[in-house]
């Protein structure tokens, strides 16, 4: 366990590092745990001898992430200039992470929703378990999914009118029908999740390492650039949502919640 929450494991000769997600308990996502993650894949970028990295979470439950910490995005508990400061290094982080030369495999165990979820969809390849489940359920509290977060979803799905009416509700679905659409690649067994994940990191890491990762470029770049020229604009417009008066009580209500009823809003 590690202050930050984020670990960076790597075995002696090998060509991929492990990045373990190790905040308990479960993983919920703060403007420190974005900058983790961020640094841990500018590290292992700048290392010559690195060519992929598995996403895993190490937590006690089974659980991916949760998603972004709520206290994130409840304006009477934050500021401006946080949140700022929050939507630009996560959406920094993912726009890399999507177009990034590292071969990139998450390993889903369990739940995965919101947040996860994108980290997820930016990946090469992703595995899950059988007892998770997967999508972006912003709706469902109250809030809108982000534009790029949605398009990326939708992209992946390869049933766009089924993939849109998730999203309008804010739906979670199973990991057999996460693959059957797409999002997922392979199901597996909690036991076989990570020995599955390096196998799918091997196979990426036998092709031509340049090759791979230009036409990776090529094909994502655009999008990539795109998203994250609009992180400024859509932090602006984030946060006047966000201090909307129906969100503020909405996601108030989610903290209640999260908290057992105790929190002091």
């Amino acid at each position: 366990m590690t202050k930050t929450g984020v670990r960076v494991d790597r075995a002696a000769g090998a060509a991929h590092a492990v990045v373990w997600l190790e905040r308990e308990p479960v993983n919920s996502m703060t403007l420190e745990f974005w900058r983790a993650l961020a640094d841990a894949l500018t590290a292992l970028e700048n290392d010559a001898t690195v060519h992929g990295v598995i996403f895993a979470s190490g937590l006690r439950r089974s659980v991916f992430t949760a998603g972004n910490d709520i206290a994130e995005l409840y304006a009477p508990k934050t500021t401006w200039k946080r949140y700022r400061e929050f939507w630009l290094t996560q959406t920094t982080f993912l726009s890399r992470l999507l177009s990034t030369r590292l071969a990139t495999v998450c390993a889903i165990r369990g739940a995965c929703p919101a947040g996860g979820c994108v980290v997820a969809l930016c990946c090469d390849y992703r595995l899950q378990t059988t007892s998770g489940s997967l999508g972006l359920n912003e709706v469902a509290l109250g809030i809108a999914v982000p534009q790029y977060w949605a398009e990326l979803f939708l992209y992946r799905c390869i049933d766009r009118v089924k993939g849109e009416s998730l999203l309008q509700r804010g739906v979670l679905v199973r990991p057999l029908e996460a693959q059957s659409l797409g999002l997922i690649d392979e199901v597996v067994g909690e036991g076989a999740l990570m020995s599955a994940a390096a196998s799918a990191m091997e196979r990426y890491l036998k092709l031509p390492s340049s090759a791979r990762a230009t036409t990776k470029r090529t094909i994502r770049s655009h999008f990539s650039a795109s998203w994250a020229a609009y992180a400024e604009e859509e932090a602006k417009g984030g946060w006047k949502m966000l201090n909307e008066p129906h969100i503020v009580k909405a996601l108030g209500g989610v903290l209640m919640k999260l908290s057992g009823g105790k929190a002091k809003l």
